[in-house]
């Protein structure tokens, strides 16, 4: 697999082609990113703002992927965080944010972990700023910030709970 290419714009050289005008080897484009659902909540405010200690996070990672008609893939990033203590939530944040991919030069068996693995790591560090942006506006200081990723780690985990069948799922 190659490493996506950043959206071409005057400053950024084109890809290397080979002679059909095609890029070489595997790969992808980012045609569009968005925002599709944005939630912040500091219920407790400002008595959240004023918390002695580090609050508990909990984290959600969720991938999912999906063609379109047009041969493009929709590809979505949902993160949750959510920040207690023992004594109220201190804020709680959920993002749902997506691209637009186009692929080539992928093997049919390489589209699924390019779609789950490169293009959500590719997403990543604009939702990380947005979750960031967040809980500074929500009066946070320093903003929370996202540790990387590793999506081909929850790749494989996903995989392998698929493997060991429904009952796995349940435990």
């Amino acid at each position: 697999m190659t490493d996506a290419a950043p959206p071409a714009d005057a400053n950024t050289p084109a890809p290397a082609e080979n002679g059909a005008g095609a890029p070489a080897g595997p790969g992808f484009r980012i045609l569009a990113q968005y925002v599709r659902d944005l939630s912040f909540e500091n219920p407790k405010a400002p008595d959240s703002l004023r918390i002695d200690g580090k609050p508990a996070i909990d984290l959600g990672v969720e991938m999912n992927a999906q063609g379109r008609k047009d041969g493009l893939f929709e590809v979505e990033l949902r993160l949750t965080v959510k920040a207690t203590t023992d004594a109220m939530t201190v804020f709680n944040v959920e993002l749902l944010y997506g691209g637009l991919f186009a692929l080539h030069g992928v093997a049919e068996q390489e589209i699924e972990p390019m779609l789950l693995i490169e293009c959500p790591r590719y997403l990543f560090p604009f939702a990380r700023e947005i979750i960031a942006r967040a809980t500074s506006d929500g009066g946070f200081y320093p903003p929370f910030m996202l540790d990387p990723i590793d999506f081909a780690a929850i790749y494989m985990s996903r995989q392998q709970q698929i493997a060991r069948g429904p009952e796995a799922a349940k435990v």
